[in-house]
């Protein structure tokens, strides 16, 4: 693979887990360090066993360091799990699994925050010291919990997510905390970037992955202040999610299965929207610009392949000449 270019402008990417840092690979393969920012979603962070556990954030962390489990989608590659099989003895709380080698991550970032570092600054230096070049930066400092509305009642992210497997129906979702939530620093001068050429939402969950992102007031502020072209992936195909609980949560809030309805859903903060070939039939009266291409990410190439189409789409909408990224 070619080097990525040195003069193509700068971008913003937000993104959830598994799918997120797919897309977040292939932009780091294909943009200079310095010219990423990805923008992690951390309403699923949570405590257990007096550890701050950041899902995402590792998820996308591991993927960017190649060190991901390939097969798992999350975790680390070559895993082993003595640590768990202990504490399942002890009978010990098991449903969220935290692997050896994994656990060394979640011990290190609670001792930093306990240092008192924020959470960006502890991002950083365990990107530094993984390996990743591209900045990877919590969307906020401050805490802000997913709280899943259900038929059984509020449910923290974990719980539903993991411990119930997504089971419940959905009747609604919160995040608290974020309305008093700041960006962190690193987001606000990415966004404030003279050379922003591109917003890139990634083919998260938009209910789950991208909203409490974009909950942040201030964040959406300076999105929306900027004269920048913001795009995103759909995480429909065909009429279903590629992966995860998308689709069985839209069914839940009564939302079609639509690319209409993904576009809708980021009415006034979204230009263009990318859809796979599957739906090209959908590309028209979408009420923002619309792009057809490859979205499903089963290689590096499809990753690489994905993030050029964004770049280059990016470029369209602000009326450029698309930066070469071969």
């Amino acid at each position: 693979m070619s080097p990525p270019t040195a003069t193509a402008g700068s971008y913003v990417a937000l993104c959830g887990g598994i799918g997120g840092a797919k897309l977040a690979l292939g932009l780091s393969k294909v943009l200079p360090p310095e010219k990423l920012t990805i923008v992690v979603n951390t309403g699923d962070d949570f405590g257990l066993l007096g550890l701050h556990i950041s899902p995402d954030i590792d998820t996308v962390l591991y993927t960017l360091a190649g060190l991901a489990n390939r097969e798992l989608g999350w975790g680390l590659d070559g895993e082993t799990w003595g640590f768990m099989e202990a504490l399942g003895r002890l009978d010990g709380p098991t449903w969220f699994r935290l692997g050896d080698r994994d656990l060394a991550t979640h011990v290190l970032r609670t001792h930093m925050l306990k240092d008192r570092l924020k959470l960006s600054a502890v991002t950083h230096e365990l990107a530094l010291r993984l390996g990743v070049a591209p900045a990877v930066v919590p969307m906020s400092d401050a805490s802000v919990a997913t709280l899943v509305e259900t038929d059984e009642g509020a449910l923290a992210f974990q719980d539903y997510f993991v411990r119930r497997r997504c089971e419940p129906v959905v009747r609604g979702i919160r995040f608290i905390g974020a309305e008093t939530a700041e960006p962190a620093p690193v987001i606000r001068a990415a966004l404030a970037a003279p050379d922003l050429a591109g917003i890139i939402v990634c083919p998260s969950n938009p209910w789950l992955s991208i909203d409490p992102i974009l909950a942040i007031p201030g964040l959406r502020k300076a999105m929306a202040e900027r004269r920048t072209p913001v795009v995103a992936i759909s995480p429909l195909v065909g009429g279903a999610a590629v992966k995860g609980p998308t689709a069985k949560i839209m069914g839940e809030l009564g939302i079609p299965l639509t690319q209409s309805s993904i576009a809708a859903h980021y009415q006034g903060l979204v230009d263009g929207l990318m859809l796979d070939h599957a739906d090209a039939a959908e590309a028209h009266g979408l009420g923002v610009a619309a792009e057809v291409t490859a979205t499903i990410m089963r290689s590096l190439e499809d990753r690489v392949a994905l993030a050029r189409a964004a770049i280059a789409f990016c470029a369209r909408l602000r009326g450029a000449t698309p930066e070469s990224t071969s």
